[in-house]
């Protein structure tokens, strides 16, 4: 009896440890914690974002760690490419979101995947519950529902889901397309042993070094690993510092560990996209490259510090390509 217990026990552990489900594939939305709404939406509207859509003040009453609150916010969403930003201005309520910016400052607090239906949100529920993850804040806007999950301490970020009966959005033109989620985090081994633990691939670690190193404007010689998680169609990038200065370790002092940026595709003129952010007042606070330059496998990389409107980086990506007819 005892040996059929262990089995099932070892089979059941199994099952919960099983591939994640189709929805992790994708992130949705983000949830986006700022201290001065309508200053981001002045700001992000003079970059480039057209597609914002203002919800005004939200009365909502939610459970927060197992407890109900009435929570007062200020919202507004944004769409880059196919990808929500849900911006929220915490009013009142001791709330997810009010915590987060006493602690963070503001930033990107959660990650959203959308589920196909109330049932997958409660079994994924129980399936993270199982393995001790419990709810931070549920609740509901109208006719979707959405649960933040308590991921945040341990991994660095908030694991969210959430289910809309309504379509899709459909993607928004603009110049932001996002192509990575990026983090900052202290210790990669026991972020990605966390993660593992709820079912996602074990994090890849590389140590490349940069070239053209520079930091606001001078040169430079930080130094940082980088973690790797490659389950979903846009890329997370995690950085632990090793040497500095950094935007990381300017990251770490201001905000704490959690998300640092989002990486956005360049598909022309590098210095022409960093000209563009400095001429609306977004200095680069952090660049360099990365291969042979000029060779295929080789690039650029260059921070724009968008810190001050909702403490998140922008980063510029641009990848070598042969003039047409080469190769």
């Amino acid at each position: 009896m005892m040996l059929r217990a262990l089995f099932c026990a070892l089979l059941g552990a199994a099952a919960l440890l099983a591939e994640l489900p189709d929805f992790y594939k994708k992130v949705e939305r983000v949830t986006w914690v700022v201290p001065d709404l309508a200053k981001t939406i002045a700001a992000w509207r003079k970059a480039g974002l057209t597609a914002i859509e203002e919800h005004g003040e939200l009365a909502i009453a939610v459970k927060h760690k197992g407890q109900p609150v009435s929570a007062r916010w200020l919202a507004a969403t944004a769409y880059a490419g196919d990808l929500g930003w849900d911006w929220v201005q915490p009013l009142s309520g001791d709330d997810a979101f009010a915590g987060f910016l006493r602690s963070n400052r503001g930033g990107v607090m959660a990650l959203m995947h959308r589920v196909p239906s109330p049932e997958a949100l409660d079994a994924e529920v129980a399936r993270l519950g199982a393995l001790g993850v419990g709810v931070l804040q549920q609740g509901e806007v109208g006719p979707i529902r959405f649960v933040y999950f308590d991921t945040g301490a341990e991994g660095k970020y908030v694991l969210g889901l959430t289910y809309d009966p309504r379509p899709p959005a459909e993607a928004a033109p603009g110049p932001i397309r996002v192509t990575q989620f990026a983090f900052v985090a202290r210790d990669f081994d026991a972020l990605s042993a966390y993660w593992e633990k709820l079912g996602f691939p074990k994090m890849a670690v590389t140590h490349s070094p940069s070239t053209d190193r520079r930091y606001r404007g001078k040169p430079a010689d930080f130094d940082m690993k980088l973690g790797w998680h490659r389950h979903g169609k846009i890329v997370y990038e995690w950085a632990l510092p090793l040497k500095g200065p950094t935007t990381y370790e300017d990251h770490l002092k201001a905000h704490g560990e959690g998300f640092h940026h989002f990486g956005v595709a360049v598909d022309g003129d590098m210095d022409a996209a960093i000209a563009r952010w400095e001429s609306l007042g977004y200095p680069v606070a952090q660049s360099g490259g990365w291969g042979e330059t000029g060779k295929p496998g080789s690039g650029r990389f260059a921070y724009i510090d968008t810190d001050p409107i909702g403490g998140a980086l922008i980063e510029l990506l641009w990848n070598y390509r042969p003039p047409e007819g080469k190769k």
